[in-house]
């Protein structure tokens, strides 16, 4: 399994990026995510890959973080697990709700078009211009580059869940069938403090 090698965070304003070792990596993260006011925390295909990834990468660590994951086999992906885990989970951070993206697109516009809902193909079929790269080397990138990378798919995915907010609030992840999310936020409320990781 490789190592977590960026991980960038967009919220309000700001946008922090996170880069070095490893353990550092995930520590800084997780210490800015204990910090914020309780809100939203978008993920593109989170659920199914981002999620588990960093949790899997801190357990082999040894770092313990304020994630907490729960498979939920209701929901069926169109994708491949990630090895080792037996599907998409439902998820929160500290007292930061979770919302994938990536499912609410699938839902709908992946269902009614049959696309795919790739975060780069809808960003663009938005109007919107992602950073791409050869994910193959990845490794090879440039420190802006990589740094480029990682905070414009941050912002995508923040940026396309706002626009849907009035449908992306009702996919807020619960941990249980009768939970509400995991800050309180209510499925008819004005958009929180959404942070896309």
């Amino acid at each position: 399994m490789a190592a977590v090698v960026s991980i960038a965070v967009v919220g309000g304003e700001h946008t922090h990026v996170f880069e070095g070792p490893e353990p550092q990596l995930l520590r800084r993260l997780d210490a800015l995510l204990v910090d914020l006011p309780a809100g939203v925390i978008v993920t593109w295909n989170g659920g199914g890959f981002d999620l588990p990834f960093l949790a899997d990468r801190a357990a082999r660590l040894g770092i313990e973080l304020g994630l907490t994951l729960r498979h939920d086999p209701s929901v069926l992906s169109s994708r491949d697990p990630l090895p080792g885990h037996p599907g998409v989970y439902r998820g929160r951070w500290y007292d930061h709700s979770h919302l994938d993206g990536y499912r609410v697109y699938r839902a709908d516009v992946g269902a009614s078009l049959g696309w795919s809902c790739g975060l780069k193909a809808m960003a663009r079929s938005v109007g919107l211009d992602p950073v791409e790269v050869d994910r193959e080397r990845i490794h090879d990138l440039s420190a802006q580059e990589l740094h480029d990378y990682v905070a414009s798919d941050a912002y995508l995915a923040r940026e396309l869940v706002t626009r849907r907010w009035a449908t992306a609030r009702l996919a807020i992840d619960k941990m249980a069938a009768d939970d509400a999310p995991a800050n309180g936020v209510a499925a008819n409320s004005a958009p929180p403090a959404i942070t896309s990781i």
